[in-house]
């Protein structure tokens, strides 16, 4: 992964995430749950599941050389699989892995970074909201000039504007969480999807293994991606919500407009070549985000159609695009959250420009339509 591409428009935190220190202990993880669920239903010997557990205790896997073997056998479950079975002997060696397959593995380490991923970004998206409903409360009788077309039109609560885009942000942001806690599901099904050789245990072993693992449980959805797309085109909706608020405050923040801005923060938003600019930077990182996000939705839309069992070429694309989705969510959030807990409103503006155009200052049922807003939601 590129940093100096990477950190510009995500966050650390998001990064470490999807890591590949991160992604290899998901995978390790997953063989420990397994062998101790399966060992729970009597599936294998307890002896077995221990001596797997210690065998993913004590080995250490090299991410540049598992990548390499990886990218030779197709899936990092191969290599990563053969090293460990080469640290276990007789039952235990045969019990690892034991009704899974390649693709369980890459899509349970991905359902779990999701988790971890969307606690992440939600946690930034609720100061968004917290600050926006704010601002709008403040403003909510504040006079100023709506625009449509981006021509001046009929007067507004500047404040209404403000409950739009945190209207928007929180229900984005409610439609993740819900599609996060049914679509980050457990892939657990064996070579074809049967969850074979498990002793007529298959359902109470997954149900241990969801547990363990924290993902609901759910029957195999190997070649069933709806879950998967339901996130991606969640986050590219919370993406294009963060970008609305991001496109008006860089309107608005136009010399020529001067109703809002940016806060001032040393070293942002300045120019390498003209010292008296102070360019809208955090809204920046929004829409570029809000630029890429619907090529990546689109890609995971595009797998969908999966072969059989087990497609080829689909899902093996889905976990780096929902991996960029979260990246470009989590830069999209910061930013936005630190322009709108310092956003600085220009009330001489607003009524220098309300004055201008001639509109009066009737501002209809702006307040009451603030509130209604900002009202708690079942989302």
């Amino acid at each position: 992964m590129s940093l100096l591409r990477t950190r510009p428009v995500a966050t650390p935190a998001m990064i470490a995430v999807f890591d590949d220190a991160q992604t290899i202990a998901h995978a390790l993880a997953f063989e420990t749950a397994l062998a101790d669920a399966q060992a729970a239903e009597g599936v294998i010997d307890a002896d077995s599941a221990r001596a797997i557990a210690a065998a993913v205790e004590a080995i250490v896997i090299d991410p540049g050389a598992l990548a390499e073997d990886a990218a030779l056998a197709g899936t990092l479950a191969i290599p990563l699989v053969k090293q460990l079975r080469a640290a276990l002997t007789g039952e235990a060696a045969a019990a690892l892995h034991s009704g899974a397959t390649s693709q369980d593995i890459a899509d349970t380490v991905l359902m779990r970074q999701v988790r971890a991923a969307a606690a992440l970004l939600l946690a930034d998206v609720a100061r968004v909201s917290g600050a926006l409903a704010g601002l709008a409360r403040d403003h909510a009788a504040t006079p100023a000039i709506g625009r449509t077309l981006l021509q001046d039109a009929q007067p507004i609560g500047f404040g209404l504007r403000i409950a739009q885009w945190q209207a928007g942000i929180a229900v984005a942001a409610a439609r993740l969480s819900r599609e996060v806690a049914t679509g980050a599901a457990l892939q657990w099904g064996g070579a074809a999807g049967t969850r074979p050789d498990q002793q007529g245990k298959a359902a109470a072993v997954a149900a241990r293994l969801a547990t363990a693992l924290d993902l609901a449980d759910a029957p195999p959805w190997h070649a069933r991606r709806e879950g998967l797309a339901g996130i991606a085109a969640a986050l590219g909706i919370l993406i294009g919500a963060l970008a609305k608020m991001a496109r008006d405050v860089a309107l608005l923040a136009q010399n020529a407009v001067g109703e809002a801005r940016e806060p001032a923060v040393a070293g942002r938003g300045g120019s390498s070549a003209m010292a008296h600019k102070r360019n809208p930077t955090g809204c920046q990182v929004a829409l570029s985000a809000a630029t890429r996000a619907p090529g990546l939705v689109a890609g995971i839309l595009s797998a969908l159609p999966a072969e059989e069992e087990r497609g080829v070429g689909g899902w093996q694309a889905e976990g780096p695009m929902l991996t960029d989705l979260f990246l470009l969510a989590s830069g999209a959030a910061e930013a936005m959250a630190a322009v709108a807990g310092g956003l600085e409103v220009d009330a001489a503006g607003i009524a220098r420009n309300l004055a201008a155009a001639g509109q009066g200052d009737d501002i209809g049922d702006s307040v009451a339509l603030v509130a209604a807003l900002l009202a708690p939601r079942e989302d």
